[in-house]
């Protein structure tokens, strides 16, 4: 299927590794021009952006850590003024530090909150006048299935992805009238790098709680996500779809 994502313009946060960089790498393949955003890691951005355009594609990094919203509006209307516009946008970058919720402490709420939660909130208030203004525009926000069903040791990042739903939803409502969808996909266990180390040691044990008896590939999740952004899913908005391997069917 041909996705019509040619020319589209697309900002993926947290592009840099994982879920993001598979995300970035199929809009691309698809014809997008990706604003491949990353907080510290610079090198890696580049290896992608440089990757895009050995395929014949076009993408660009671009530095801001989305906890900082001067930073992430100067960065949206970089991109804006560099690519013409701003089309996508998929609210991937956040943090997660798994431990018991009595162990932690304010610094692990606001770490946690900041990135996952503001951070959404400040791209989606930095993007939604290009966005609303193209008539056409998508957004995609990225979390863990803790936010739907709750997880033992990650109730603070539950609690701000939970958040990023009821954002979705309610912008879906809000921008709908401008054309603009908003919806979130919401993720089972995906090896990344992030808490590999504790996945290998359970692994037995989480693999039984999939009816597919694996976890999840980042390359699982791209292609829901480019469908999202892509002109095909304009009747599909506020939804929450779970790319989980069975893990909740709620």
């Amino acid at each position: 299927m041909d996705l019509a994502l040619n020319g589209k313009i697309a900002l993926v946060t947290g592009a840099t590794s994982g879920v993001g960089r598979e995300i970035a790498l199929g809009l691309a393949a698809e014809g997008a021009r990706v604003a491949v955003n990353y907080r510290s890691s610079g090198d890696d951005a580049q290896r992608i952006v440089e990757e895009i355009a050995a395929k014949g594609g076009d993408a660009k990094a671009y530095r801001a850590d989305v906890t900082d919203f001067g930073a992430v509006k100067s960065m949206v209307d970089q991109i804006a003024a560099d690519f013409g516009g701003l089309n996508i946008l998929i609210n991937n970058a956040g943090t997660a530090i798994r431990q018991p919720f009595v162990e932690s402490t304010p610094e692990d709420w606001r770490r946690q909150i900041d990135a996952c939660l503001y951070g959404a909130i400040h791209c989606c208030h930095a993007a939604a006048p290009h966005l609303n203004g193209a008539k056409n525009g998508r957004i995609v926000g990225v979390v863990g299935d803790s936010s739907r069903v709750g997880e033992s040791g990650l109730a603070i990042v539950a609690a701000a992805r939970g958040g990023v739903i009821a954002l979705m939803k309610s912008l879906a409502r809000e921008f709908g009238r401008s054309g603009t969808t908003a919806n979130t996909v919401s993720l089972g266990l995906v090896e990344t790098q992030h808490d590999a180390e504790w996945v290998a040691a359970n692994r037995e044990k989480l693999i039984r709680l999939y009816p597919l008896r694996r976890l999840g590939l980042a390359g699982d999740v791209a292609p829901m996500v480019t469908l999202l952004a892509s002109p095909h899913a304009g009747w599909i908005t506020g939804q929450v779809i779970s790319i989980s391997g069975g893990f909740s069917m709620v």
